[in-house]
């Protein structure tokens, strides 16, 4: 009886711990990306940014983890406290486990699944549950119109990043994310990553991507300057805390898939020496940390759009230009006899 359990409980002891590993290593790749998204932040306004907590102000993003984890919790006296503690915990979760089918590099993946695009596409329309019901809980105006505000913008967003997708799966032919980064490889290096022949898409997902993840210029749920804080208004210490790091996962994971559905994923631009003395997961790094930094750059420099023209670039804009791609992506495929 033992021995035909074991194989199963092994396989349950190694999945967990690579689990834990990645998303320990994860989470300190954050608190970096967090520093490093403040120091750009800083940089372009001539300021200084964190420099204080630990040299070049390294440590500060632990310093505020320890601020948030012992301040006290505070729920308003209307909330309705299951709901409004239950929220953040299932923003932060989803958002995680959205890394369980990344690719970090070729073998690096937790969970190879077929369908791995589906599953990442299914658990990030998932994460706007956690924004509704936090600022439903809240039992407060501004939360609420926050809340509203993410629901309408992810909708009409994710049917834009969607059809970005549908292209990139014409030209790859699978839904692994595997197979996609390797539908890239090519004698010609990055020529012959999708970028190129799909840069109207690219485009598209780059700032759909910003607007699914509530970043600046398209921030509009948590915009202080109508609604205090939107969303989060009434969230304080850890439950504050798990609904910024389930955003900040959300925005590296959209950088991950930037990198592997345009950007090759773990493959050096050019496969010659010195590009390939690099490993795959240095790759990898390197282009996410580009993504996030072009993330970090608009959020310096691009003022915030209205919510009505927010809206109107994506449903009079994007919608109908990824449409138009996707059947031009079909035809020149089927045409060519490109199609994989």
């Amino acid at each position: 009886m033992v021995e035909a359990i074991w194989p199963y409980v092994l396989t349950l002891l190694i999945i967990g711990a690579q689990s834990v590993a990645l998303l320990v290593s994860l989470l300190i790749v954050i608190a970096f990306l967090l520093l490093a998204d403040r120091k750009i932040w800083a940089a372009v306004q001539m300021r200084r940014g964190p420099n204080v907590v630990g040299p070049f102000g390294l440590l500060q993003s632990f310093a505020d983890l320890l601020k948030f984890v012992f301040k006290e919790v505070v729920i308003p006296a209307g909330a309705n406290k299951g709901v409004f503690l239950l929220a953040p915990l299932v923003t932060c979760v989803l958002a995680l486990s959205a890394w369980a089918v990344v690719p970090l590099a070729d073998g690096w993946v937790i969970a190879d699944i077929n369908v791995g695009i589906l599953y990442i596409f299914a658990i990030s329309s998932l994460g706007v549950y956690g924004v509704i019901m936090g600022g439903w809980a809240s039992n407060s105006k501004y939360p609420f119109l926050g809340a509203l505000r993410s629901a309408a913008q992810m909708v009409s967003y994710e049917v834009s990043i969607g059809f970005v997708i549908i292209t990139v799966l014409l030209c790859a032919g699978t839904l692994n994310l595997s197979g996609i980064v390797e539908a890239q490889n090519s004698n010609w290096g990055m020529l012959g990553w999708y970028f190129i022949p799909l840069f109207p898409m690219f485009v598209v997902f780059f700032v759909s991507a910003l607007a699914e993840t509530n970043r600046p210029p398209f921030d509009l749920p948590e915009a202080e300057s109508e609604l205090v804080a939107g969303f989060m208004v009434e969230y304080s210490s850890t439950p504050y805390l798990m609904f910024m790091l389930g955003e900040y996962v959300s925005i590296v994971l959209m950088c991950a898939m930037t990198s592997i559905l345009f950007l090759g994923g773990w493959l050096p631009p050019f496969n010659i020496v010195p590009f390939t003395w690099i490993p795959g997961i240095g790759w990898f790094l390197i282009k996410v940390c580009f993504v996030f930094f072009m993330f970090a750059m608009v959020k310096a420099i691009v003022p915030r759009y209205r919510y009505d023209q927010l809206m109107r670039l994506g449903w009079k804009v994007f919608l109908p230009l990824s449409l138009f791609y996707v059947a031009l992506t079909a035809g020149v495929l089927v045409a060519f006899d490109l199609a994989p």
